[in-house]
């Protein structure tokens, strides 16, 4: 039988057998060869931090209520990981845009197939030849990184600061650039994740824990400080610095999940004399900032085409890859316990 990576208890995964099917009329089984997790939302889920277990998002109230009755989660269950890339080996009689022999990608958790709808599903998203499978499972932080540069305003000539280089803010920094920005300085406490991120284009990296951010990129600026700031780290320390490092009157574009502050964060500094703005940026949040005119399908869109058009440079962001054998203690160690060792994890099943 074939096997899926779960999540068997808080911070515990294990790989287990699960029941494979042939597919209906209207869908396609997908052979998986790569596939890899989200280190944000997922992380939190997997240890048990996220609101979203004793709380839940109400639409129509848009505030967080309290759940009725016990909590227990979806441990035992739950397939871990966000997103696949494979090949598709069957199809639905039914099924008129999609062929064997099909490369996609999808969303899903780590196992070696996924039956999936193939009729009217934007999400099961054809692959051209060509196609990094890299950039493919980047889809997703890449439409929050666009979505924070667009909440930001970033205009040419622009001068910018991200903090945290993670998927979410390696693909940031890179889309500063393709967005016109004079200049870009990354800031990381990872000596690799910097040495990866001058590599395809920023022009100035720090270290968080060895440089005072907020004076380093007023040096960069002529004192000025940097016009906009996407800040991805969700580090109270981080939000600080960059307080400290905006331009009078600048933007921060907050894209990361934070978690609840712990102390750190004084509002009575930089934040109170230099007009400082920060906009709490979500892709997916509807309706859009900028609807009609945007959505977040159309943010899907152009991340994708960006994806497709090698725009953007994932080969770095996934790492390390690993194979799915080793995909349980791998998630433990390079998701969990030691993120400082990997940025994006990979999952290889050839």
């Amino acid at each position: 039988m074939p096997k899926q990576l779960i999540a068997t208890a808080p911070r515990q995964a294990a790989l287990r057998e699960y029941s494979d099917r042939e597919p209906e009329a209207h869908e396609v089984k997908v052979r998986v060869e790569y596939a890899s997790p989200k280190h944000g939302s997922e992380l939190a889920e997997f240890r048990g931090e996220s609101p979203h277990i004793a709380d839940y998002y109400d639409m129509e109230w848009r505030t967080f209520l309290p759940r009725e009755g016990e909590q227990t989660g979806s441990f035992g269950t739950w397939n871990l990981g966000n997103q696949w890339v494979g090949v598709i080996t069957e199809a639905g009689s039914d099924v008129t845009g999609y062929a064997v022999g099909d490369r996609v990608c999808g969303y899903g958790g780590i196992r070696e197939t996924h039956v999936v709808n193939a009729i009217d599903n934007y999400y099961l998203l054809k692959m051209p030849e060509g196609m990094s499978w890299k950039n493919a499972v980047c889809f997703d932080p890449a439409q929050f990184a666009l979505g924070g540069i667009r909440d930001s305003h970033l205009r040419v000539g622009d001068t910018v600061a991200v903090f945290g280089l993670g998927a979410l803010g390696a693909i940031t920094a890179q889309l500063a650039k393709l967005a016109g920005a004079s200049y870009v300085a990354v800031i990381d406490p990872i000596d690799s994740r910097r040495e990866a991120a001058l590599r395809v284009g920023a022009d100035a990296a720090f270290h968080p824990l060895s440089d005072d951010i907020g004076l380093e990129l007023k040096k960069a600026t002529g004192k000025r400080g940097v016009d906009v700031i996407i800040e991805t780290s969700g580090s109270e320390q981080a939000l600080q610095s960059a307080l400290r490092g905006l331009a009078y009157g600048g933007t921060i574009a907050y894209i990361s999940w934070a978690r609840a502050f712990k102390g750190g964060l004084d509002l009575g500094r930089e934040a109170h004399f230099n007009n400082a703005k920060i906009v709490f940026s979500r892709a997916c949040s509807e309706p859009n900032p900028e609807h009609p005119r945007w959505s977040w399908r159309r943010i899907e869109q152009e991340c994708w085409e960006l994806l497709k058009a090698n725009k953007i440079n994932c080969e770095e962001i996934i790492h390390p890859v690993i194979p799915f054998e080793e995909s349980a203690s791998g998630y433990e160690v390079y998701v969990d316990r030691e993120p400082d060792k990997s940025v994006k994890l990979g999952i290889s099943l050839l």
